[in-house]
């Protein structure tokens, strides 16, 4: 590959693919609801291994920690303020050269439970937004928690009451507001049990399910591999290595790749320890993950999200309107959400077949 070393970045001549470095923060597998964290964030950067090494550096010298091993933590602490400005400015390293992916948890789990019941997008940003206003945050909380539990993939053998709680859940919504709009999507979601008892016998039944619909990684992976290599050129990936990132479900990726018309030209694992361009990118997911979720609840900080706001990308999966306006791109594609169109999902949407999971290569 032919290198830029002036700006760090893969030159565009013939032959030379660029490796895209990438990291993610607030995994917390299927449990989108019960978990730690309320964002996913996958960021990916396009640095040479030398660049790299060289913003790691003067990241290290500029902190002064005596960790051996950096994280994000450590340039989002108050006395690092100046440091994490400087890494996300416009005369810092990262600038043009990186990428976030964000996912509002909550909003994920209402778009995929609407996306597999009834396979209406708009529905799914309508009832999100809807829901929050008209039901109390406790209410809210029980129809997440129970739409979480249906599409969560189990193998423990255990008998499967989720069908059973998420309509019931979404029955007892429908009472308590029987002439809202919210209502009137529940009405719709009501009418699909048969859909629900299918995903979920097709999971009891296996194969084993290599693409999840709860995990956000995979289809992170792709949609980051989609931006890359936006206007036809070929990219690679370089991820840190994650146990759901199993030989299976990389072989999934590439596929699923070929399939949707990305153009990935090779995928692998690296220790991030060992490559410092990862280990860019899990700074840059771990920096993203907080402002983002600090801006979602309310506490953001204006100074902050700015200087996000470069590195985000309007296919995210986000359905909350005032904290988007503030962390995504300044220009945007029309549309209600500002994931609505993304290549990764609307490819999803047409190939999977109702009420079934995807259980293997597309």
């Amino acid at each position: 590959m032919t290198w830029d070393h002036l700006n760090g970045t893969a030159v565009a001549d013939a032959g030379a693919i660029p490796e895209i470095a990438c990291d993610e923060s607030g995994s917390d597998g299927e449990n989108l609801t019960g978990g730690n964290t309320d964002v996913f964030a996958h960021a990916s950067v396009l640095l040479s291994a030398d660049s790299a090494a060289g913003h790691v550096q003067e990241i290290r010298d500029r902190i002064r920690s005596p960790a051996e091993e950096y994280k994000a933590n450590h340039l989002l602490r108050e006395k690092h303020r100046a440091v994490l400005e400087w890494l996300l400015s416009a005369s810092g390293p990262l600038y043009g050269h990186a990428h976030v992916h964000l996912v509002e948890k909550s909003f994920y789990v209402v778009e995929r439970a609407v996306d597999l019941l009834l396979g209406d997008p708009e529905a799914a940003v309508a009832l999100f937004r809807q829901g929050r206003r008209t039901f109390t945050a406790a209410q809210w909380r029980d129809f997440l928690e129970a739409a979480n539990q249906l599409l969560w993939v189990r193998h423990d053998g255990e008998p499967d009451g989720a069908v059973d709680r998420f309509f019931h859940t979404v029955a007892e919504l429908r009472q308590t507001c029987p002439e809202t709009a919210a209502a009137q999507t529940f009405a719709r979601l009501a009418r699909e049990r048969p859909r629900a008892l299918a995903y979920r016998a097709a999971i009891q039944e296996g194969p084993f399910v290599l693409s999840p619909l709860l995990n956000p990684l995979l289809p992170s992976i792709l949609h980051t591999a989609a931006h890359w290599s936006d206007g036809g050129r070929p990219v690679r990936l370089a991820h840190d290595r994650q146990n759901m990132l199993t030989p299976e479900r990389i072989a999934w990726i590439e596929d699923a790749a070929r399939v949707r018309g990305i153009r990935l030209a090779g995928f692998r694992l690296v220790v991030s320890r060992l490559d410092a361009r990862v280990q860019l990118a899990d700074f840059l997911a771990g920096i993203a993950r907080r402002i983002a979720s600090d801006e979602l609840n309310g506490r953001g900080d204006p100074a902050l999200t700015a200087l996000l706001r470069p590195y985000t990308g309007a296919a995210a999966v986000w359905g909350d309107e005032r904290s988007w306006a503030r962390l995504g791109p300044a220009t945007e594609p029309d549309g209600p959400s500002a994931r609505l169109d993304s290549p990764v999902r609307t490819a999803d949407r047409r190939r999977r077949s109702p009420g079934l999971p995807t259980t293997g290569a597309p």
